[in-house]
């Protein structure tokens, strides 16, 4: 018991520690487990031992850059034929007459699909998440300026996501570690940390054969803060930030596929905020990539696709990322599948199919630099491809 002061003093000072410390958590689901990937804390990185493919050095967690505050741009819905004339392209063709229209805008780097009230969109066949469905307005499909100018310009008439140059620098991030196990495999055996260290070994020592600098944030089962990820790759100077992670929804044993996530472009709402505030207005280091971001987080996320059976999920934009939103670089994240769906989960438990995702991993990063697509209908194999595989397991790349 405390000792009661005159007036009351230590009872109100008390209730006021009390409300105070509660501010201070961020929401969660009932019952729902905190990700390595959403959590904000920073923690010490402990001691990591020497691997094969890299010796991270234990790097000091930087403070957190400043968040931008900006004024939220007016939302605004613009037509999307006059878009297409604006930028040189045919108007958009109307596939579908029912309740919710639906359109195709061919360009010259792809096809472009929307319905309208809907959120999900396609790009050459990719399920791909906008910030706010489309409308139809005196029977002509409007789409809001901020898809327009983050999602649809990049990809239909934006420049490669290309990287140039020579010895270049990609740090893979294998989500959790430690204390931190991440999801747990339905089939009773393996935690989500084990299988993605694995993930981004493979990853990494395809990646160091075709000539890349490559780091891993961790190379054993540590704990490692998100800052301490973040201030790894500045450390590196990074040229690429891929974080790799497995999915779950348990209790529920049904979902199953592949989510790629970046960043949420200022000014338009997260597909995904698991009940973290969202403010639009904010802007971090990571938004100055936003169509790097989205174009990489499309490359990987269909090489992937060829590796598990085309089970989309779609790429995704979520803000409340903190391996993400500090980074200095085109950034993603991946989530390769449930460890949750038994028949998943034990595609993800087989090391012969962790090589796979590995290859494709390997695959659209080399791309990246390459300038070339991983869409196999442009006659680029794929990693499912023997030749292709063969050649990314062996061939050396000149500037090593």
């Amino acid at each position: 018991m405390f000792a009661r002061e005159p007036g009351g003093c230590v009872w109100v000072f008390c209730l006021l520690a009390v409300a105070l410390a509660g501010c201070a958590t961020r929401p969660h689901e009932p019952g729902e487990s905190v990700s390595d990937w959403e959590q904000e804390e920073v923690a010490a990185t402990p001691a990591v031992p020497p691997a094969p493919v890299v010796v991270p050095s234990p790097e000091a967690a930087p403070v957190p850059p400043p968040i931008v505050v900006t004024d939220e741009p007016t939302q605004t819905w613009v037509p999307l034929g006059r878009w297409c004339l604006a930028k040189g392209l045919a108007a958009p063709n109307l596939l579908a007459v029912a309740m919710f229209p639906t359109y195709s805008l061919s360009t010259a780097k792809g096809v472009f699909v929307i319905r309208a009230g809907s959120d999900s969109a396609r790009w050459d066949g990719l399920e791909l998440r906008l910030g706010f469905p489309p409308q139809v307005i005196d029977g002509q499909p409007y789409m809001h300026t901020l898809d327009l100018s983050k999602t649809l310009e990049p990809l239909a008439t934006g420049g490669s996501a290309s990287l140039q140059g020579t010895n270049l620098t990609i740090v893979i991030d294998p989500g959790h570690g430690g204390n931190d196990s991440g999801a747990k495999c339905v089939l009773g055996y393996g935690y989500e940390k084990d299988f993605t260290l694995d993930w981004a070994r493979r990853a990494g020592a395809l990646l160091a054969e075709q000539g890349w600098q490559v780091f891993l944030t961790r190379t054993a089962d540590v704990d490692m803060a998100l800052s301490n990820r973040v201030a790894f790759a500045e450390a590196h100077q990074a040229d690429l930030f891929l974080s790799l992670h497995f999915n779950s929804a348990a209790p529920s044993d049904r979902e199953a596929g592949l989510e790629t996530y970046c960043l949420t472009p200022t000014g338009m709402p997260s597909n995904l905020s698991r009940g973290y505030g969202d403010d639009p207005a904010l802007a971090f280091p990571n938004n100055a990539f936003d169509a790097q971001n989205l174009q990489l987080a499309l490359r990987v996320h269909r090489a992937l696709l060829q590796v598990n059976g085309r089970l989309d999920r779609g790429v995704r934009r979520a803000r409340f990322l903190g391996v993400l939103r500090g980074q200095n670089r085109p950034a993603v994240l991946v989530e390769g599948g449930y460890l949750s769906n038994p028949a998943e989960a034990r595609r993800i438990a087989d090391p012969a199919y962790r090589q796979r995702l590995a290859e494709g991993i390997a695959l659209a990063v080399v791309e990246t630099s390459e300038g070339r697509s991983a869409k196999s209908e442009t006659g680029v194999p794929g990693p499912n491809d023997p030749n292709r595989r063969a050649e990314l397991v062996s061939r050396k790349a000149g500037s090593q």
